[in-house]
């Protein structure tokens, strides 16, 4: 093909470009940018680069008319839709998820709930001290109503008395997880899925696996602390923050109960803090269990 063919071929596909073919290229744009999106930093991204690797052998196998390897390779991406099923099941039930949360915040939310704020923050804080676990998710728009199952309903009004007195060690409700629930504290003792990840640490505490679990099966937002260090972390959309200050977690608070105050948008996961990809959180952690493991061997020669 000569390179005047070459051109006339663009012109006339020019010419015959319609509307509808820019839109239908705009909206795959955004799709393919959104795949990538929900799937960086997870293990599907590996397995995408597998399938873009098959996709790439399967073109050049028809290129070079190599029929055996062409022959595999299309009967393996035949089912394409039923592997594409099986190997990004969390990432599509992730995605549809938020299709479904998709909602206009038409409705001005009413006045900041700083008393609840305050009493979150001096329980939580409190149990750090005292080195108390705890383990506190805060619902948003998934409902957690198959959890709230697993616990028991108390639906009271949330004071750090209460908060405190839950958790308390060989009380009937400390072992498990808070949910609230439209401001109110609505079960407690509540089981909650583990984080599965094969490469997390082992010294990852359950309730650090639980609140990551939670984390990648809803919107929700989980407040850890720490029974042998006495540390604040939060969970949210599978990542693990750790070393929560009081100015941060009061942040953190407030962006869930008045999460349009002063015009700023929701930024959970998105600001600058000691946020942790697997890799960092892993070494994080090993470290913690270095230290705490250091400490033991101390007590034990005295």
């Amino acid at each position: 093909m000569s390179l005047t063919d070459v051109f006339a071929a663009i012109s006339t596909g020019l010419t015959q470009f319609r509307i509808q073919d820019l839109l239908e290229i705009l909206i795959l744009a955004f799709g393919l940018y959104k795949l990538m999106q929900l799937t960086t930093n997870t293990r599907s991204s590996q397995v995408l680069k597998g399938v873009g690797v098959l996709l790439l052998m399967l073109a050049v196998s028809n290129l070079l008319n190599l029929m055996t390897i062409k022959y595999l390779l299309n009967s393996f991406l035949v089912s394409g839709i039923v592997v594409v099923v099986v190997l990004f099941q969390p990432e599509i039930r992730r995605a549809l998820e938020r299709i479904g949360r998709f909602r206009l915040n038409i409705a001005s939310r009413t006045t900041p709930s700083f008393e609840i704020v305050n009493q979150l923050c001096l329980a939580i804080e409190n149990m750090s001290r005292r080195k108390i676990g705890a383990l506190i998710v805060l619902e948003r728009n998934t409902k957690l109503g198959d959890y709230v199952q697993t616990g028991t309903i108390i639906d009271a009004e949330i004071t750090d008395a209460l908060i405190e007195n839950i958790f308390e060690p060989k009380t009937p409700l400390h072992d498990g997880a808070v949910i609230i629930r439209d401001e109110r504290i609505y079960a407690a003792a509540c089981v909650l899925p583990l984080f599965d990840d094969p490469n997390i640490a082992r010294e990852l505490g359950t309730r650090h696996r639980a609140s990551l679990g939670i984390s990648t099966v809803s919107d929700s937002v989980t407040i850890v602390v720490s029974e042998e260090t006495g540390t604040i972390s939060y969970a949210y959309d599978g990542r693990l923050t750790r070393k929560v200050d009081h100015d941060m977690l009061e942040e953190l608070l407030n962006e869930h109960f008045n999460p349009q105050q002063d015009g700023k948008p929701f930024l959970f996961g998105k600001r600058k803090t000691e946020e942790n990809d697997g890799t960092e959180q892993i070494k994080e952690v090993n470290g913690d269990a270095e230290k705490s493991n250091g400490r033991r061997r101390k007590r034990n020669r005295k």
